[in-house]
């Protein structure tokens, strides 16, 4: 029998897809605990539509996220920070501090747990920082990092 989850189950899949039940297990588990619905013409009509409008949501969400990776790879972020010689600083430059920065700055928003850094920076000068803005975009911003 063809079910629509409902919500996410460990075996059958996650909550939006169409999937293969047994007969027994549908009837007697799935449907009293409203984990699914039956793949009915008018369910399966109605899962089309809400399938439809979540792959434009996807697209758009996409098409956003290309456009800020254009402004943010455009964009440089310049972050004061107290230093001795030879370019070390006494603390060090986190994600968090350049989110602050780029919002100041640059005036979008970015989350700073989006932001990969491998480390924090400890050094002066021109670093390159990844954000990954969506799952399969990832943008380059620049950070001067400069001592007082």
């Amino acid at each position: 029998m063809k079910v629509i989850l409902i919500k996410d189950h460990k075996q059958l899949g996650k909550a939006g897809e169409l999937v293969e039940a047994k007969d027994g297990f549908a009837r007697n588990f799935l449907f009293p605990r409203k984990v699914a619905i039956e793949a009915t013409p008018e369910n399966l009509e109605e899962w089309k539509k809400q399938k439809a409008i979540e792959a434009k949501e996807e697209a758009e969400n996409k098409k956003e996220a290309e456009e800020l990776k254009k402004k943010i790879e455009k964009s440089k972020v310049e972050i004061k920070a107290k230093g001795g010689e030879n370019g070390k600083l006494f603390g060090a430059v986190t994600s968090k501090d350049i989110a602050t920065a780029a919002e100041k700055q640059l005036g979008f928003k970015i989350d700073k747990k989006k932001i990969e850094l491998s480390d924090n920076i400890k050094t002066s000068g021109v670093k390159n920082v990844n954000i990954k803005l969506y799952p399969e975009i990832v943008a380059t911003l620049k950070v001067s990092v400069v001592t007082e």
